[in-house]
């Protein structure tokens, strides 16, 4: 069957002024143009349509999902499958977060008792599942299956008090560590109390410390552009200067 662009609008739900931009940066073409001038598309348009509407959903951008598309490695099947894992765990997300809120509103009218812990389960897991997404994959190749289970485990099972800390250990690190950059030494007392907040910070997520670990994660802040990004946000070069802090602060540095 075949549409045109008001009607294709219609069906996805979606403005004629978005598929022209997506006609404009190529992501979605028309099957043609007929001899009125008008966009027409076919059922091949309208799968990849339907591709692009789910990765949007799941937030992806639109640059992304054209080189996702237009890899010639991509396959609809097995994309298909991976939005549907990626739905079913948004769904459980969801879940989560509808008993907490089934929870709290019975605990404010009396009738149940809620733990400071219960207040808190759906957005625990919402970090764990958000985490998973960005840098599972890397992580469990890394260090295990094992022990990133037990250090989601751990991260669940966390009171709101050892929430609270591991905030503020945080918010100490970032600022000494911007403190210490500032300073250029990271053999420095500010760059090594730095390493040593992250070490404190780290214990709460890592069931087992050890130095060539804690050394391993700090040259993968470099090596792992996602990392580097987030360190250097508001500074070029962080990064590389709290690896060069951690690799001394752990003997690790030749």
């Amino acid at each position: 069957m075949e549409y045109t662009i008001q009607k294709l609008g219609r069906l996805a739900g979606i403005s004629t002024r978005t598929l022209r931009y997506y006609d404009e940066i190529g992501i979605l073409k028309p099957a043609r143009i007929n001899s009125s001038g008008y966009r027409i598309y076919g059922g091949d348009e309208v799968n990849r349509l339907q591709q692009i509407l789910f990765y949007r959903e799941l937030g992806f951008q639109l640059e992304d999902i054209k080189a996702i598309m237009d890899s010639p490695s991509f396959d609809r099947t097995r994309a298909l499958r991976e939005h549907h894992a990626q739905l079913l765990d948004r769904r459980r997300q969801l879940d989560l977060l509808i008993t907490n809120v089934e929870k709290t509103i019975a605990s404010a009218e009396g009738r149940i008792t809620m733990s400071d812990q219960e207040k808190f389960e759906g957005f625990k897991q919402k970090c764990i599942e958000d985490n998973e997404k960005q840098y599972g994959k890397e992580a469990r190749e890394k260090y295990g299956d094992e022990a990133v289970d037990k250090s989601n485990a751990k991260w669940m099972s966390m009171t709101k008090e050892q929430h609270e800390e591991v905030t503020r250990l945080a918010d100490e690190l970032y600022e000494t560590l911007a403190e210490a950059f500032k300073q250029g030494d990271p053999a420095g007392e500010l760059a090594q109390r730095a390493a040593d907040l992250h070490k404190r910070w780290l214990t709460y997520f890592w069931n087992d410390y050890s130095k060539e670990a804690h050394a391993g994660l700090a040259q993968m802040y470099v090596d792992d552009e996602r990392f580097t990004a987030h360190y250097d946000a508001k500074q070029p070069g962080t990064a590389a200067f709290l690896r060069d802090a951690i690799l001394i602060y752990t003997g690790m540095k030749s």
